[in-house]
């Protein structure tokens, strides 16, 4: 039960980073400033990429910097790595062992930028490369599907904003984070019986957009991992153009449509798949509007902010897929094929 137990850990795990880890990601911010930073170039995989879509979102709507998510075979095969004068340089990697995200920093130093890791294994390679690490101390992970470890790199990514801008309210709306990932935590039980409905499913897709469009993403990528099915990810404004010729009578949509500047873009879609395509809907939100349009509701509390909502989306997102995984007869804790530690070159 090691998936399990690591889902619900999530919320003392953030506390506990929350209360640790500000020191560090303050005196890494302020060095950060003092180099002149013009933008972010940040370098993942997997689930990690996905916390890097989150940063893409948040460094530039609340800090003004854009980001640039790396190629790394351009370090690695092409050995023709781009130009990255006056770039803060990320590394994002639970293990940190990946070579392909080494060399994105090596290649970082080599070239006079700022440096930075996030990851969980802070004597990793990829750590002992950077000029800064934020340990995201998530503990271990057994279970080969991430979870902690992703909202971990969440928080980091909330926590260098909020640093980045010396944001009061940020931080306070920060702390209130565990307490919003403990109410959406109660609806295990209701996503057992759920999942049931579900449970022939074979295809979906997975909507978000704004902040939400790296939870789509992860949703998406724990269900191929954990229950097989081709879940595909996009952004709504994407699926609209295009995509959603697939979806007819009974389809299932999952979608994560949270208050904020893109909510009115969400619930429009959403409208749209229930009211004109009879589309089977399962939604994450804290508005009643959208919530009511499906026929599998999945509630975060109401005043949880549009720029955190990721951190607390994504856990009805982690139970959805344990519970899929179980109604479908598949192994939670050793998915097919995959291992948990991944080494790309």
């Amino acid at each position: 039960m090691s998936l399990l137990s690591e889902i619900r850990e999530q919320p003392d795990r953030i506390k506990s980073l929350l209360f640790s880890q500000r020191k560090t990601v303050e005196r890494i911010a302020a060095e950060i400033q003092k180099h002149g930073v013009q933008y972010v170039f940040l370098a993942a995989r997997g689930t990690s990429d996905n916390a890097g879509r989150y940063a893409n979102y948040l460094l530039g709507a609340v800090n003004g910097l854009p980001l640039a998510l790396a190629t790394p075979s351009l370090f690695t095969y092409y050995k023709r790595p781009p130009q990255l004068k006056n770039a803060l340089v990320v590394g994002v990697s639970q293990s940190g062992k990946s070579p392909d995200i080494v060399s994105v920093l090596e290649e970082g130093r080599k070239q006079g930028c700022l440096t930075l890791a996030v990851t969980n294994e802070p004597n990793s390679p990829l750590a002992q490369t950077a000029d800064f690490v934020f340990d995201v101390q998530a503990g271990a992970e057994r279970a080969v599907a991430a979870t902690k470890t992703y909202t971990a790199e969440l928080a980091a990514v909330a926590m260098l904003s909020a640093a980045l801008g010396a944001n009061r309210k940020m931080w306070d709306e920060l702390k209130k984070v565990p307490g919003w990932m403990k109410e959406a935590l109660k609806q295990d039980d209701f996503i057992a019986q759920a999942a049931q409905r579900y449970r022939y499913m074979d295809q979906t897709v997975a909507l978000g957009r704004g902040f939400n469009y790296a939870t789509a993403f992860e949703w998406a990528l724990k269900l191929k991992e954990l229950t097989y099915i081709i879940a595909e990810p996009y952004s709504s404004a994407d699926f609209a153009h295009g995509p959603i010729a697939m979806v007819e009578s009974g389809y299932p949509v999952l979608a994560v449509a949270s208050k904020g500047k893109v909510f009115a873009s969400m619930l429009t879609m959403l409208k749209r798949l229930r009211e004109e395509i009879s589309a089977e809907l399962v939604v994450i939100s804290n508005d009643k509007k959208a919530l009511s349009l499906a026929q599998t509701p999945l509630t975060i509390p109401a005043e949880t902010p549009e720029w955190l909502s990721p951190l607390v989306n994504i856990l009805p997102a982690q139970l959805f897929a344990y519970r899929l995984t179980l109604a479908k007869g598949y192994n939670t804790e050793q998915p097919r094929s995959i291992r948990k530690v991944t080494e790309t070159k």
